[in-house]
């Protein structure tokens, strides 16, 4: 984003236009970056003189200024200047104000004789006070390094991008179609933006809300409007259309892939959470071992005229089922007012809703045919899991149902989460199912030879490890559990280890 003060825009009738660069000002591009790169070592005053030339050619051209400083603006973000002096500046100012009291000056040479006095007291030369004095300023700090990453073609790329973001910054409203909306809106949830997705003829569009619809105008929702277009550019199709408050009038600016591009484009971070309340839900559940995958930013829901996204999802591992997943927080009353709408329209999905108890809507919600939890701060994990056991009630009782009732695996030892895989169920559904040919062993089916037959070379006295190994040999998983089930236990000794005694012994 470029300063406000070098913001080019064309209000020709009525609109809202960045004044983009052309072709034709690479050039002048091209002479900015040799103005840096000519003037390493040298102090700033002299590149700001060399600036300023270039800015008067420009407008002797029929250019424009601001042009001029928005590309130098941008190169000088990528320099680095330092103060060089032979003495820290604020020490020798201090000794020259102090030798300038004691001579009262009013002259040039009792200037001279204030600096010698400064120098005697500091103990170094006085040209060595004369470089020192004022070099912290910045018209004397001195360019060190001006290898910066834009060409002349990639630094107009640049100056447009951020032309385009300083427009931005005065946004009430956005509205983006693109052909990659589902990472469009990762980016407005990460930068905490309050937004809806709407169908048009066109397509789906994200209607992003700026502060003078909530509030009032802050600084941060300027700059992520602008930081939101940098995502936006990133996509190969796109098109952006912003109300624009004009110093009080308002105006629509539109925008495309064919203004704006992003140069050496890096790779996008993982969306971020909306708020703390998803980003602990989040954390916590994901601790859990269960039969449920939570899915963040699922596939949009279409509700009348427009669509939702959730926050998340949670898929059943076991079958083809996914419940949807919203977190609704405190934000406006016209905020809350529009998400019951479309908690209102979202037919013939599961959806399960948390709601921040505070707005006193969870009647409503659950009205609407929808799971209802309300929380206070945090949301309850064992209240999720509560519903989430209830659906997988179902799902054990169906899968069990569509099981014979007695199950004869080929495999001489299987264990009973193998087998559920293998039925495409869950543990659950086989666990209440009979097993003529096989014994439950803990955890495991194993026919009863093959288990008399591992007993037979078993031993009191025999090493724990190698007792594991032979049951191991054998698809035996649950090693604790067939032990004790073939007459054994285990003898342990300190931490070198277990030994096999005979129960009893």
């Amino acid at each position: 984003m470029l300063r406000k003060d070098l913001l080019r825009v064309s209000r020709a009738g009525g609109g809202y236009r960045p004044r983009f660069a052309t072709r034709e000002h690479r050039p002048l591009a091209a002479r900015v970056l040799g103005a840096f790169e000519s003037h390493v070592g040298e102090r700033r005053g002299d590149l700001d003189d060399a600036l300023a030339a270039l800015e008067a050619d420009a407008a002797d051209a029929g250019g424009d200024f601001k042009l001029v400083r928005g590309l130098a603006a941008l190169v000088e973000r990528e320099c680095a200047f330092e103060t060089r002096a032979p003495v820290p500046p604020r020490r020798v100012r201090r000794a020259a104000f102090e030798a300038g009291e004691a001579v009262g000056v009013a002259s040039e040479a009792e200037r001279d004789e204030a600096v010698d006095r400064a120098a005697a007291a500091l103990g170094i030369d006085s040209a060595d006070v004369e470089d020192s004095l004022y070099a912290d300023r910045d018209v004397n700090e001195v360019l060190v390094d001006a290898d910066v990453r834009w060409d002349p073609d990639s630094l107009l790329e640049q100056y447009d991008l951020s032309l385009a973001q300083t427009a931005l910054f005065d946004a009430t409203e956005v509205r983006v179609r693109s052909n990659d909306p589902k990472r469009l809106v990762s980016a407005v949830k990460r930068l905490r933006l309050m937004y809806e997705v709407e169908k048009t003829p066109e397509g789906r569009e994200l209607v992003v809300t700026g502060p003078d619809a909530l509030f009032s105008r802050t600084r941060r929702y300027g700059t992520a409007f602008a930081r939101l277009l940098r995502t936006v550019a990133e996509s190969a199709e796109w098109n952006l259309e912003a109300t624009i408050d004009d110093r009080g009038r308002e105006r629509t600016m539109r925008l495309s892939d064919g203004d704006v591009t992003v140069p050496d484009v890096e790779p996008v971070a993982e969306p971020d959470f909306d708020s703390g309340v998803e980003a602990d839900f989040a954390a916590r559940f994901r601790g859990l071992d269960l039969d449920w995958t939570l899915v963040r930013e699922p596939e949009p829901l279409e509700t009348g005229t427009r669509v939702m996204i959730p926050d998340f999802a949670f898929d059943y591992d076991h079958a083809d089922f996914r419940l949807f997943f919203e977190v609704m927080g405190f934000w406006t009353p016209a905020y809350v007012e529009k998400k019951l709408s479309q908690l209102a329209d979202v037919e013939d999905v599961d959806l399960l809703v948390a709601v921040d108890e505070s707005l006193g809507v969870g009647e409503e919600i659950a009205a609407r045919d929808h799971r209802v939890v309300t929380y206070s701060g945090t949301v309850r994990v064992k209240e999720i899991v509560d519903v989430l056991r209830e659906y997988e009630a179902e799902f054990v009782a169906d899968a069990a149902a569509a099981l014979p009732d007695s199950l004869s695996p080929d495999a001489d030892a299987i264990g009973l989460d193998a087998l559920a895989d293998a039925h495409g169920v869950s543990v659950e559904a086989v666990g209440e199912k009979s097993f003529p040919d096989h014994e439950l062993v803990g955890r495991t089916l194993v026919r009863p030879a093959v288990l008399e037959a591992a007993g037979e070379e078993l031993e009191a006295g025999m090493s724990l490890s190698a007792a594991e190994a032979l049951l191991d040999e054998r698809a035996i998983d649950d090693a604790s559990a067939a032990l004790s089930r073939l007459g054994f236990r285990v003898e342990w000794e300190g931490l070198g280890g277990g030994t096999l005694r005979e129960k009893g012994e």
